[in-house]
């Protein structure tokens, strides 16, 4: 594992501008105003979409045919990856319509604990750091809870849905664990994005009464209007491919556990960018007590499963 003098400058420049691109999707999806939930995250998808997709031609085109017939023999898992790709958009875009957005992105990030939780339901033993860690973040979840109650913008509801946005998005993180190793960034991103957004589309249809009529600002494809293409655009390049390419980047120079500290830091630095836009306004006493709380536990299990995974024998 290299050391942080051995980092070069440009990886953590690079660093930097992925953790301000992830965090600031938050932010600017709530600068869509009167765009429903889902709308908004099949849009997202639609557009990433498009962004991924020369880089999809490019690697395909290039790849061997062992390793296309390998891909292609993966498509189920690429699909269900998708699906809880689109789950999770779903479920987090449904959450900022109904909650604010500093609880939501607590709730939304705090995938660590659904593991957790995963680990003691199916019997897998956890190392004391990641129960100490689990049992810090519920905590402070209830806190954060709790102190919602009397916050204006909170519910119950809308925090609901952003955890279950945490609990969908364990289903793609280990798709992407399985297979990365061996299948290239765009082979696996891209078929999985478009997956996502033909059920996020087919979703917003259905619940939303979303419409494939261009001309419609709120329609299927009405990202591409002159209102909102920026903000979506923005979504696409930023979050979706400077965000979320740039982490893959600098996994050649930076430890995993180092990019999944600073990643942590994600919810602090999304609701600062929602109070500086103005969607947010800054969360009551309770709110940042039960916040640090669960960034604390989350960074403790973070730690706890990092340090366990390096423990381990190699195959």
């Amino acid at each position: 594992m290299s050391d942080s003098a051995a980092i070069p400058l440009h990886a953590w420049l690079i660093m930097g501008v992925a953790l301000f691109a992830v965090s600031s999707a938050g932010a600017v999806f709530e600068m869509i105003e009167d765009v429903s939930g889902l709308s908004k995250a099949a849009w997202r998808l639609q557009a990433t979409s498009l962004v991924l997709f020369p880089g999809f031609l490019l690697q395909y085109q290039k790849a061997e045919r062992s390793l296309k017939l390998r891909w292609k023999e993966s498509m189920h898992l690429l699909a269900f990856s998708g699906f809880c790709l689109a789950l999770h958009f779903g479920t987090w875009l449904m959450s900022l319509d109904r909650t604010t957005l500093t609880h939501s992105l607590l709730f939304v990030t705090a995938h660590p604990l659904v593991i957790i939780i995963g680990l003691w339901l199916l019997r897998k033993p956890a190392t004391k750091l990641q129960s100490i860690g689990a049992l810090v973040g519920f905590v402070g979840a209830a806190v954060v809870v709790g102190g919602g109650a009397s916050e204006s913008g909170v519910s119950l509801y809308g925090d609901f849905l952003a955890f279950m946005g945490a609990v969908t998005i364990v289903g793609y993180l280990a798709i992407g664990r399985m297979v990365r190793g061996w299948m290239p960034l765009f082979l696996y991103a891209f078929p999985v994005t478009l997956i996502s957004a033909i059920v996020l589309t087919l979703w917003a249809i259905i619940v939303e009464d979303l419409t494939f009529n261009l001309d419609e600002m709120s329609g299927a494809f009405g990202w591409l209007s002159v209102t909102w293409i920026l903000y979506v655009g923005y979504l696409a390049l930023g979050p979706g491919l400077l965000g979320h390419t740039g982490i893959n980047a600098v996994l050649r120079w930076i430890p995993p556990l180092t990019i999944s500290m600073i990643l942590i830091m994600e919810p602090v630095i999304g609701s600062i960018i929602g109070w500086v836009v103005g969607v947010d306004s800054i969360p009551q006493l309770w709110t940042i007590i039960g916040g640090s709380l669960m960034i604390s536990g989350l960074a403790l299990v973070t730690f706890g499963s990092e340090s366990q995974e390096a423990a381990q024998p190699s195959d």
